[in-house]
Formats: structure tokens, C-alpha cells, sequence
């Protein structure tokens, strides 16, 4: 049986990039939100699936909302976390905003084709890297239905 969030509860992301530049901005940018967004980070693929199933000293790890998920990860690259994420039957339905600067096709269409749930390309400039962020936070925390296991 599915179970809906209680709406009171902080949504939860896992930001999984290793650019720290990135990884500043994006906390930066939910900081300043109107909601209140908790935030885990690990910064590799190896890291990101330890975090999802809760092992080493992820243990006490919270399952996230929402996985933003850059594809040129160091140890386990996006795609192999993305089809690890989307094999497991407790993790698949968590959606999975792949944000990356590959604009390459096969990028693309792999992603997709291992339900990546949106593919969008990480913008160079400040300013429009912002913009990205508020609007992954509006669509998905302010339009979307999210649904629970």
C-alpha cells in the first residue's frame, strides 16, 4: 500500500555531484526557498548508492524525495546509479532529475531509456543555473503529486 507524505515533512534531496561549485550553488539556491528543504549530498556514484540502501555510514540515511543526479560521477558513473536506482523496487519509484552538462544523445536517450524521470542540461551561467534550480523546487515540490512506498 502506498502512503502519501505527510505534507508538514521537510521534502527531502539527495544531490549526487562532485563539482562543488555545483553543489554550493544548488544548496544555496533551496536555502533561500519558501520551503524548507532538507538536503543530503554525496559526491560520487559509489556514495550515492551506499546512501540509498542504507549502508556503512549511511545507515541511518533517510530516504530522499527527489534524487538530482549529475552523469560524469567519479568510482560509478549517473547511468549506472540511475539503472541501479530503477532496478530496486524500493527505490524506483523515487524520481531521479538527471542535471548534467552532457548534451551528448546517447546521454539522453539513455537516460531515458533507464526511466530517468527528466534530463536537463546544467546551465554555465549563474544566473540560469538559479532559474533551473527554482523551477526543478516549483514543478516538483509545488506542482507534482509525489507518491510514497
Amino acid at each position: 500500500m502506498d502512503i502519501l507524505r505527510n505534507s508538514k515533512e521537510k521534502p527531502r534531496i539527495l544531490l549526487v555531484e562532485d563539482n562543488p561549485g555545483d553543489i554550493r550553488l544548488t544548496q544555496e539556491v533551496f536555502s533561500k526557498s519558501s520551503l524548507a528543504i532538507n538536503m543530503d549530498v554525496v559526491t560520487d556514484g559509489e556514495m550515492a548508492l551506499e546512501f540509498l540502501f542504507k549502508k556503512g555510514k549511511f545507515a541511518d540515511a533517510v530516504k530522499p524525495d527527489i534524487i538530482l543526479l549529475d552523469l560524469n560521477l567519479p568510482k560509478k558513473n549517473g547511468l549506472d546509479v540511475l539503472k541501479v536506482v530503477k532496478a530496486d523496487t524500493h527505490l524506483k519509484r523515487i524520481p531521479i532529475i538527471v542535471l548534467t552538462t552532457s548534451d551528448a544523445e546517447h546521454d539522453i536517450s539513455n537516460a531515458y531509456s533507464n526511466h530517468a524521470n527528466c534530463y536537463i542540461l546544467k546551465p554555465l551561467d549563474f544566473d540560469d543555473f538559479t532559474q533551473i534550480i527554482k523551477l526543478i523546487e516549483s514543478f516538483w515540490f509545488n506542482t507534482v503529486q509525489l507518491n510514497y512506498e
